[in-house]
């Protein structure tokens, strides 16, 4: 008989550790829940009085935001050269203490440096490849066109000296046109291979 007395106050006790840790998810569960809701309302509430005070700012406090921007730019980029040139100063100051560690560090710096010239001719190499094969395409469809007009010009017009003149104005311009669009296309290459190489 002692047996079952202890298995009843085993399963009471079991049930009562059980509705424990249900009611302690339970708390913790609204409490993440309302922290989670209390994040939200405050975060929609510094978004609307952001946007409020956007709003209510002139074009002359608008333009004093650029300009604060614009100078915390430029010091910014300032500190950061700086920064940067400090490091490489340090750095150069600790690995090259001796004269092969200065050889070896301009060995490796000549040959980065050759390295970049090399990308800079291919990447030159084939936007002046591509323009050249843009530019042939255009005068080849050029002279189709003329071919074409003209073409169509003898099968339909009657050979009558001033139609004749009309056309071939016709035609000169069109290839004049195709031209200068090979000019420009032409000139359009040589400024992107100056401004890639510099």
């Amino acid at each position: 008989m002692p047996a079952p007395r202890n298995t009843a106050a085993t399963t009471r006790k079991t049930n009562a550790t059980r509705r424990s840790t249900a009611a302690k998810k339970a708390a913790a569960t609204r409490a993440s829940n309302q922290a989670a809701e209390t994040r939200k309302r405050t975060a929609a509430a510094k978004k609307a009085a952001a946007t409020r005070a956007e709003n209510a700012k002139t074009p002359l406090d608008r333009a004093q935001d650029v300009a604060g921007r614009v100078a915390y730019v430029q010091v910014g980029a300032a500190l950061v050269a700086r920064d940067a040139i400090t490091e490489a100063v340090d750095t150069v100051r600790s690995t090259l203490a001796s004269r092969d560690a200065v050889e070896k560090e301009l060995q490796v710096r000549r040959q980065r440096f050759e390295a970049e010239l090399k990308r800079f001719e291919r990447r030159g190499s084939t936007e002046v490849k591509r323009f050249e094969r843009e530019a042939k395409r255009t005068r080849t469809d050029v002279t189709k066109n003329v071919k074409s007009l003209r073409t169509d010009v003898t099968k339909q017009v009657k050979p009558i000296t001033s139609q004749a003149d009309l056309v071939a104005a016709r035609a000169q311009n069109l290839l004049q046109t195709g031209l200068t669009a090979g000019t420009k296309a032409a000139a359009t290459v040589q400024e992107r291979v100056v401004s890639t190489i510099a």
